[in-house]
């Protein structure tokens, strides 16, 4: 890994981009690492130990260059109850062992299941996520004084107008400064970072968690780890796919899956709490210029200097100036063309957009809403694959024979469908099902075919199955009983 990054350097990686990218997206994360810990019920240097921790190591374990893994408010949200009820060395042993599942699951390949959730859950997830990253911040703005709008607003329109003037350097860098200047040289009276909670003075070390090595204390942390682990990866690998296509390249899922369980065992040493990936860092990240790992080894090392060695300096920024930064990835995360692609785009794609967001603004779950996001595409897909399921049938041998001609799927959704297209009460000699332009995929296909066949036969008319291809037919050989008696009167209930 160190000489992939060595090589990217060697090969023209924006060296300066990155840094100060990394610079942007540190100062944006002190006030969320504490923010999250405070959450959790933990002191305010477990987030930033953690924050600090996970950007540093995923720079060299990760598979996702640009993206910025540390604390955050979706995990910390998963550890209030074992928190307050067994302190915070049974969390150190929790995060520990997350690690261990999702490095698991990275060697179980289990990232490759992202190819299931549709676009329309992602483009949710998204724009559910600019939704509360907006959310987050309205606490710093209702009940403000006047200074604090003002501030806000400022920091907006040098976020907006400063790139027009000069990209060298990045736009919230230099609302941060200039507003922190101003704040500074003005004696405003408005809430800063340190207000937040009292910043680390030391830099971490390693250390055990202080548990019981006993099957107790793992049943005790196995249920959080095991949903701290799936919330990360499933977190993460939605944002690796959201910066896939902000930077127009690909990641190797579970690669990324290995890199942040490895990053999370590492925390856990460290005294830090579980994280993953953070769309809203990322965003800020890649708008900033960064596009490699240095930039994420940046944020992290940046972090932990500024808050241990300058934090009297970065406890006087302005929350203001960190909001008016979250406002801009807001926006800037927010799928706008999906609201005018509502009507153009397929109702059910709309349904399954809307139910995300509605579903994850509501329980400030993520987990949950692409579950029921990707839940209802499953029913969607289904329901449309099924119907797409013709039989014909026409007349031959003087009408003492039809053949039935089958194209499409046979599976759970389209079989009943599938037995109601025969017309058993038509007396005739024999019956062709050819099915070479269909397929069985099931066993609910299976037994629908047994159906047609033994009503037939109980008609009295003969029947012959033709066309089945490979993999249907090794389904029929192993599971269809019409050509077994015992089975039959059992199917028929004789």
């Amino acid at each position: 890994m160190i000489e992939e990054m060595v090589a990217k350097i060697r090969e023209g990686m924006n060296i300066r981009n990155d840094l100060l990218a990394g610079l942007v997206v540190a100062l944006a994360l002190i006030p969320e690492a504490i923010a999250f810990s405070l959450i959790a019920g933990l002191d305010p240097k477990v987030g930033l130990y953690a924050s600090f921790c996970l950007a540093t190591v995923v720079a060299f374990s990760g598979g996702r260059p640009g993206m910025i893994s540390a604390a955050t408010g979706a995990m910390a949200l998963l550890m209030v109850t074992l928190v307050k009820d067994h302190g915070l060395q049974y969390l150190l042993a929790a995060t520990v062992l997350t690690g261990v599942l999702q490095i698991l699951a990275g060697w179980l390949r289990l990232g490759s299941l992202m190819r299931f959730v549709a676009r329309s859950v992602i483009t949710g997830f998204v724009n559910a996520l600019a939704i509360l990253i907006f959310v987050t911040q309205l606490p710093e703005l209702i009940g403000a004084t006047w200074e604090v709008y003002a501030m806000v607003a400022a920091g907006l329109a040098i976020i907006y107008l400063f790139p027009y003037l000069t990209k060298a350097v990045p736009s919230p860098l230099v609302a941060i400064v200039v507003l922190t200047g101003v704040s500074i040289g003005l004696s405003l009276d408005i809430r800063t970072v340190g207000d937040m909670g009292q910043l680390p003075d030391s830099l971490p070390i390693f250390l055990l968690p202080d548990v019981p090595l006993s099957w107790e204390t793992l049943m005790i942390i196995l249920p959080v780890s095991a949903t701290l682990a799936v919330v990360g990866l499933l977190e993460s690998m939605m944002t690796a796919s959201i910066v896939d296509d902000l930077t127009d390249s690909s990641s190797n899922k579970n690669r990324e899956c290995v890199g942040q369980g490895i990053a999370n065992i590492a925390s856990g040493f460290i005294g830090g709490m579980a994280g993953c990936a953070m769309i809203g860092q990322s965003v800020i990240n890649v708008k900033s210029g960064g596009r490699g790992r240095l930039s994420t080894l940046a944020a992290g090392v940046f972090l932990l200097l500024m808050v241990v060695y300058i934090g009297d300096w970065v406890g006087r920024i302005p929350m203001a100036a960190l909001v008016a930064v979250m406002i801009m990835v807001s926006i800037g995360t927010f799928n706008w063309a999906s609201i005018r692609n509502l009507r153009e785009h397929p109702k059910s794609s709309s349904v399954e957009m809307i139910a995300t967001v509605v579903v994850v603004v509501a329980t400030h779950d993520l987990a949950k809403g692409v579950l029921v996001g990707v839940l209802l595409s499953g029913f969607f897909f289904a329901h449309k694959v099924g119907k797409i399921l013709h039989v014909a049938g026409k007349s031959e041998d003087s009408g003492r024979m039809r053949a039935y001609t089958v194209t499409g799927q046979v599976f759970f959704a389209s079989a009943e469908r599938f037995v109601h297209s025969f017309d058993f009460k038509e007396v005739i000699e024999r019956v062709c099902i050819d099915v070479s332009r269909a397929h069985f995929w099931d066993i609910t296909a299976v037994n629908a075919l047994d159906k047609v066949v033994i009503k037939f036969r109980r008609e009295g008319t003969e029947v012959d199955v033709i066309g089945l291809n490979e993999a249907s037919a090794t389904m029929v050989d192993r599971f269809a009983v019409h050509d077994k008696p015992d089975a039959v009167e059992a199917l028929m209930g004789h």
